[in-house]
Order: structure tokens, then C-alpha cells, then sequence
């Protein structure tokens, strides 16, 4: 059974291949997307990874990132027969099982849409705001004026935005794994739904929201298991950005059950990865 691994890359070559060498195997695909705007060479991938041919300039928190999974998405689906799942991840997560493990792990979970979803509401995930008003995440001058002129009209006028189409907002973390028709039936729905991803360029972190409200109108609805199986720390506070896991995150990474781990750092992680790579080397 064959899984294909996408992942999204924007720094640090070596940290990068050394992910993909993690993931070497005759049951595993795997391919890189790099961002346009980072200085990482294509030539100097492993050679057992495959380069998305379009790259898109990443920017945190920005449609950027929806629009560069869409594009890796469909190469995949175009060259990439008869593959399970498609794993989405960061080069700085970490997977926490031997490739046979993993492979029994995702060979366990086949019928399963691993995302983790929840409905936007004051009841569920609260974080309307995100769509609610127009966010310019970093644009230039000019449209930063332009949002903060249109959220005042919307005050004003006491209204909020909402979904195009009628579509009904759900959220989750944006790293996934999604079976090969489950992402296929997404993308004719992101066709089928143009204004969605034309929305999403003024929210405020749409890839927390683009592939889980598409999942959810999905036919695949009833698969999804709302987990994606990572292990991530937050620090106190509701900071934007998860913690860079170090020496000290050992033991809760061991007990969490997880498939992959993140975030990790080169530098900040040199303590934790030695053990992790014992640990791993122990379970195969």
C-alpha cells in the first residue's frame, strides 16, 4: 500500500533531506514543495524526492499556503497512481515510527480522513474573527488601508462576512492526511467553489479553514477522524506559533502516540533528535 508524503520546505536544506532519508522506502513517495522566495536549491534535494514543479511564495498565515498545497496536490494526483494517503507536512516535523510501523499505522487508519476539524461557532472552534473582517496578512500598504476601510464599513453597518456559496466554516490544524479520493473529490470542489479560495485571500490563516470546510461538504464527511496523529506543543498564553521542541519534550513525545512530531530546529532541537533516532532505531 503505497502513501505519498508532501512537504512543505522554506529553510534549512539539510534538516530537509535529512526528512526525506527518514522516509526512504519502496512503499513511500515523496515529494517537496520549496518556497519560491527561500534561497533552497532543487538540485541539492535527496534524490529520492521529488520537486513540485510550481512554487509559490509562502507567506505565514496567507492564502499563499493554501494555494501552494492545491498545486502540489494536483501534480500528485496527476503523476501518483494508486497511492493511499497524502501525508501533508512541515520539514521541521519529525516521524516517530519506523517506516514498517508507519505503514501499519496509515494501513490501520485506510478508512479514515485524518484532519482535524471543528465547526467555526460560538459553540465550536471561536475563531470567526479570522473571516469575519478582511485581513491583509502582510500585504502592502495600499491594501492594508483598503481592509481597515472595509471592516469600519462592515461595523458600521453591523455585519460580518461570510463563507461564499452558502458554505458552512469549519477548522482545524492545517497539517493532514487524506486519501487519494477524499483529496480528489476536494479539488473538483475547490473548482466547483472558486469564490472560496478568492475569499480566502483576506482571512487570517485560511489553510485552517480551506481544506477542512471542503472535507466536511465532502462525501467523506463520515470518514473523517478529527486527529491527525502529531505531537505539538503550545506555549502558555495562545502564542501563534508552536513551541521548538527540545531536549525536554522527550518523554511526552514517547507517550503521545503521535506519527509525527513538531516543530523541531537544527540548532534548538540537537539534544532531541539523537534520542529520537534511538528511540526509533529500538521499535523497528
Amino acid at each position: 500500500m503505497r502513501q505519498v508524503f508532501l512537504i512543505c520546505a522554506h529553510k534549512d536544506l539539510d534538516q530537509l533531506n535529512r526528512l526525506v532519508g527518514q522516509l526512504c522506502d519502496p512503499d513511500f513517495l515523496v515529494y517537496v514543495h520549496l518556497d519560491r522566495k527561500s534561497g533552497l536549491d532543487p538540485a541539492r534535494l535527496h534524490p529520492q524526492a521529488r520537486a513540485v514543479r510550481e512554487r509559490v511564495a509562502v507567506r505565514w498565515g496567507h492564502v499563499s499556503q493554501v494555494e501552494a498545497t492545491l498545486a502540489s496536490a494536483r501534480q500528485i494526483l496527476a503523476e501518483a497512481p494508486g497511492f493511499d494517503k497524502l501525508v501533508l507536512l512541515s520539514a521541521q516535523d519529525f516521524p516517530l515510527l519506523p517506516n514498517p510501523l508507519l505503514k501499519a499505522a496509515l494501513a490501520r487508519l485506510r478508512d479514515r480522513e485524518l484532519i482535524e476539524t471543528a465547526p467555526v461557532a460560538f459553540d465550536g472552534w471561536r475563531v470567526m474573527h479570522r473571516y469575519a473582517y478582511f485581513h491583509s496578512s502582510g500585504a502592502n500598504p495600499a491594501a492594508r488601508l483598503a481592509c481597515a476601510a472595509a471592516n469600519r464599513v462592515l461595523r458600521l453597518l453591523r455585519r460580518t462576512r461570510r463563507l461564499p456559496d452558502g458554505l458552512t466554516p469549519y477548522g482545524g490544524s492545517c497539517w493532514w492526511a487524506l486519501s487519494r479520493d477524499c483529496l480528489r473529490e476536494v479539488l473538483a470542489l475547490a473548482d466547483a467553489h472558486p469564490r472560496l479560495l478568492r475569499f480566502c485571500r483576506s482571512v487570517q490563516s485560511p489553510d485552517e479553514l480551506f481544506f477542512q470546510t471542503l472535507v466536511m461538504h465532502s462525501r467523506f464527511a463520515s470518514r473523517v477522524l478529527s486527529d491527525n496523529f502529531r505531537y505539538i506543543a503550545w506555549p502558555e498564553g495562545g502564542a501563534c506559533h508552536p513551541k521548538v521542541l527540545d531536549e525536554g519534550d522527550f518523554e511526552r513525545i514517547k507517550a503521545s502516540g503521535a506519527h509525527f512530531c513538531r516543530k523541531l530546529d537544527s540548532h534548538a532541537s540537537a539534544g532531541l533528535l539523537p534520542k529520537l533516532l534511538a528511540w526509533k532505531d529500538g521499535a523497528a
